[in-house]
């Protein structure tokens, strides 16, 4: 039986879009685990065509899904995020039922990991927050193997993100009580890669004379703000805001009323978002009604290492780029719910007083506890582009090989 999962019968249900799912299924199945999976939609059928569909309304899920863990002897749920509806309500009675649950995300390590935890990933997760554990943890375990590079994932990624939705608009009426946890039309995920990828080098030729002074006059001297993905479970579930927008505001009025006179403030946009939000105006309005607007910038395509390693401080919601900012030495506040913040890694201040002294991680700690990640649960991989062309990342059994290269939804499914 697989260390990672302690299961004979694992119940998949909503992966990333993709064939990930399918072959993670296969790799459980050829390392002794049966595998099933639950399709809501057209788009997880169209990746998984063996899957059980579940066309009834929301109310009768947890219902139909106790129903298909008994009747198969489920013993295992896994999942891609713990915060959409389905997954909320599948996880409740999956706990009630005895039943474990894990949870994949994209890796807390970047770039090259992908995140397998139980119970919870994120805010949900059960990491410890005592840096102790982590010293005591480290001391007993070997130095992490360092991860084979997976490349660039953006065009399978934006293919895959295109097909599931178009594929789920196709097939709306073998599921017609379905409704996705984010808007799901096929044009406006085409449109927002298509626009993504067209603003991508015209803001990086725009923005490019303001990293001279961003490592250079204004080194040590501003903090930066990573943005989050507007529609973000990570801000709605686990932060006190209701959106990108009351961030934006609310940090920019701390700075305002807080922070040295000295000091900038820079809000960088997700690059998820490229193509469907641009806060620029927002940021630039309110920085000139708060008589900050030469203090502040608003930028999308710069050098994120090079930006960590000059920031004065680094204020973030829960984005794992706190986490980033933490491997570079910068002080880090984190306003939401984040499981690297941890004393001695963030600041554990108020944002008033991090504006006035920001103090930089505890760099021995930081090592300890990557080291408990990698060893525990980040693992060498991909959702969109597998290693070598196959596989999850996942080595269920100790000693194993990886699947053939040949499998049917890596061919059927491949990008050149």
């Amino acid at each position: 039986m697989p260390p990672e999962l302690g299961c004979r019968h694992a119940l998949l249900l909503q992966g990333p879009p993709g064939p990930f799912f399918r072959r993670l299924a296969g790799e459980l199945r050829d390392s002794g685990v049966a595998a099933s999976k639950i399709n809501f939609n057209g788009g997880d059928e169209c990746f998984f065509p063996d899957g059980v569909p579940f066309r009834g309304p929301m109310a009768t899920w947890p219902d139909f899904f106790e129903r298909v863990v008994r009747e198969r002897g489920v013993d295992a749920v896994v999942v891609f995020g713990d915060c959409r509806p389905i997954h909320r309500a599948a996880i409740e009675r999956a706990r009630a039922l005895g039943v474990l649950v894990w949870v994949f995300e994209e890796g807390y390590v970047r770039p090259d990991y992908i995140t397998l935890e139980r119970d919870g990933v994120n805010g949900h997760s059960r990491l410890p927050r005592d840096p102790e554990f982590y010293r005591r943890q480290a001391a007993q375990l070997p130095a992490p193997v360092p991860a084979q590079p997976v490349g660039q994932s953006f065009a399978r990624h934006a293919y895959y993100s295109t097909r599931y939705a178009l594929e789920t608009t196709l097939r709306q009426r073998r599921f017609p009580h379905y409704v996705h946890h984010r808007p799901l039309t096929p044009w406006m995920h085409a449109a927002g890669w298509i626009r993504g990828g067209a603003r991508k080098p015209l803001w990086a030729r725009r923005e490019r004379e303001l990293m001279p002074t961003l490592t250079g006059s204004l080194s040590k001297r501003f903090f930066l703000v990573p943005l989050q993905v507007h529609a973000d479970y990570q801000i709605i579930a686990h932060s006190a805001f209701t959106g990108v927008e009351q961030m934006i505001g609310e940090v920019m009025g701390s700075f305002a009323e807080h922070a040295p006179q000295d000091a900038a403030l820079v809000f960088k946009h997700h690059p998820m978002d490229r193509g469907y939000c641009d806060y620029t105006a927002l940021i630039g309005e309110r920085a000139g009604g708060l008589g900050i607007g030469e203090r502040v910038l608003a930028i999308h395509d710069l050098h994120l290492p090079s930006l960590l390693r000059h920031a004065r401080g680094v204020v973030t919601v829960n984005s794992t780029v706190g986490l980033s900012a933490v491997h570079h030495q910068a002080p880090v506040k984190v306003l939401g719910v984040a499981m690297y913040d941890i004393p001695g890694l963030t600041a554990q201040a108020s944002l008033a007083d991090f504006w006035q002294r920001p103090e930089p991680p505890d760099a021995d700690l930081y090592q300890d506890f990557v080291t408990y990640l990698r060893a525990t649960c980040q693992h060498n991989g991909n959702f969109y582009r597998p290693l070598h062309g196959y596989g999850t990342g996942i080595n269920w059994l100790e000693g194993a090989s990886p699947a053939a290269p040949a499998a049917a939804a890596d061919v059927e499914m491949s990008l050149s």
